[in-house]
Order: C-alpha cells, then sequence, then structure tokens
C-alpha cells in the first residue's frame, strides 16, 4: 500500500476532474470491505474514521486496524479524521498518523472556526498531512452531530473566499443542497454556487451527504470541482442488508464470519459502485511515480 497526503490525492483528482471517493468504516469488515472495492477498481481512497466510531472503538485502534489490512492492499489511501468538532481531537489524529483531519467549526462564529482551523491546517502542513475545513452548515445527523434543516443554509461565495483566504485550508467543505443520511425528497444541488465557490477558491471541494444524491447531480458537481464525496449511511444500509440476508434465511446461524462477511460482500459492492460513478476507478496508476 501507499499511504498519501490528502491534499496530494485531493489536488490529482481536481486536475483529473473525478472525485475520491471517502468512505466511513465502522469495524474490521467495514475497512476491509472498502479496501477490496478500491483494490478491485484500481482507485485511489479515503477511509474517515468518524465521531461515532471513535465513541464506540477508539481513534488509535481503528488506525491500527486499517494501517493492517492496508498491508494487503497496493493502492493509494488516505486515513481522514471526519467532523471532529475538538481542536484536541484533532492534534491527536495528526500525531497518530493520518493522512488527512477536519475540524468542523461550523456551528461556531466565523473567527472562532477560521482561527482554529487555521491552527490545525499550519500543524497539519508541517508534517505534510492534508486539511478540511467547513464553512455553511449541512444538514442532517452523522456521527450523533445534527443539524435540523431550518439551520441549514447554503454557503455564501464571500463567506467561502473569506474562509479559504483566513484559513489556507488544503480542501474545503460547503452547503450546497445536501444533507447527511437519506432524504425525504430528491435533493437538488445549488449548481451555480458550486461553480462560482470552485472557480472563487481554487482548491478542491468537498461534498459531505453524498449518500443517496442521484448519479446526474454526483457526475455534474464533480465537473464543477467537487474531488472528495463522502458516502456512509448508504454503506451502513448495505453492510445491514447483507447481515440480514444471511439472518432471514436462517435464524440459527451464529457464525459471525458468515454474517458478517456477507455483509462485508454487498458493502464492498456498493463502494465499487461509487468509486466508478465518481470517475476515480483506474486512477491508482497515477500515483506511480508519487
Amino acid at each position: 500500500m501507499a499511504f498519501v497526503s490528502g491534499k496530494t490525492m485531493l489536488d490529482k483528482a481536481l486536475e483529473g476532474k473525478y472525485a475520491v471517493g471517502a468512505f466511513s468504516a465502522h469495524n474490521a469488515e467495514t475497512i476491509q470491505a472498502i479496501l477490496m472495492a478500491a483494490e478491485a477498481e484500481q482507485s485511489p481512497v479515503m477511509i474517515q474514521i468518524g465521531q461515532r466510531v471513535i465513541h464506540s472503538i477508539g481513534m488509535e485502534p481503528m488506525k491500527t486496524l486499517i494501517d493492517s489490512f492496508a498491508k494487503q492492499v497496493q493502492i493509494p489511501i488516505c486515513i481522514h479524521l471526519d467532523h471532529s468538532r475538538q481542536y484536541g481531537q484533532t492534534m491527536s489524529a495528526i500525531q497518530l498518523g493520518f493522512q488527512s483531519v477536519m475540524f468542523d467549526g461550523s456551528a461556531l462564529s466565523f473567527e472562532e472556526n477560521a482561527k482554529t482551523t487555521r491552527k490545525v491546517v499550519e500543524a497539519a502542513r508541517v508534517l505534510g498531512i492534508g486539511s478540511e475545513g467547513e464553512i455553511g452548515k449541512i444538514g442532517g445527523t452523522e456521527d450523533d452531530i445534527t443539524v435540523e434543516e431550518e439551520d441549514a443554509m447554503i454557503t455564501t461565495v464571500q463567506e467561502a473566499v473569506q474562509f479559504t483566504e483566513a484559513t489556507d485550508v488544503d480542501y474545503l467543505a460547503v452547503s450546497i443542497g445536501t444533507a447527511h443520511g437519506i432524504y425525504k425528497t430528491t435533493p437538488k444541488l445549488a449548481f451555480e454556487r458550486l461553480q462560482q465557490i470552485s472557480e472563487a477558491v481554487k482548491r478542491p471541494i468537498v461534498l459531505h451527504g453524498g449518500s443517496d444524491v442521484p448519479d446526474d447531480q454526483i457526475v455534474r458537481a464533480i465537473s464543477l470541482g467537487v474531488a472528495k464525496i463522502n458516502v456512509d449511511t448508504e454503506l451502513r444500509q448495505a453492510f445491514t442488508k447483507g447481515m440480514l440476508e444471511v439472518l432471514e434465511h436462517n435464524r440459527e446461524e451464529y457464525h459471525l464470519a458468515v454474517s458478517l462477511g456477507r455483509g462485508r460482500e454487498v458493502m464492498q459492492a456498493k463502494v465499487q459502485e461509487k468509486i466508478r460513478l465518481f470517475g476515480s476507478a483506474g486512477k491508482a496508476q497515477d500515483y506511480v511515480q508519487s
């Protein structure tokens, strides 16, 4: 395997007009599903460690698991800390050797968000680690962090430019109409705003809430500068459905290797589907000389 800085990975994606899938992992089998999918598609990949799994398993144990499984594949990998709202936690991830970190200060004032994100950027850059910040609020619930729909807002170009100038963050998460979770109605992304922001900040844009967004909107968003797409809910759904297939067939199947194994298979298929949609299949070869 080759661990790659998030900045290097997303700069390549932006230049190549594709997006890297940032897939959330929750246990050993979900890590395997992501890595096996990326290896099968010969795609660079980001594996996200989010707040819920940090609370349940721990950040260092998950990092250790990924490091171990990564030895079995040859594709470019980036381990990313997702939605950290604690400066100390973000620094811990940097110390543990993550290749990308996100400080999520979207619930703070602009000044506090920018100030803390800037500190994270400076620390990460010294060690060649990619940094992500967020301006605007993305609706829905992820990792026990909830933003009500009425509080979600579309990021303005002025906000994006001011935040980028204040922080010099490597890639920027903005609110353009997505939400965490599965949608009650079909989302309609603000493509004109996305294009304006992308042209103004001149760096990779991150799309949170990538689960369940129609394929045509994903493709268009990538063409307008989105280089990282977060996917979690659809993967958890796929894994759970795979396990249920086993249990519905035989409620006395107590071998976890069977039920968890089927969950892994179904999730791997979903990750491969997303990789092909994002256009990153076959792009692992771009990193041979990196």
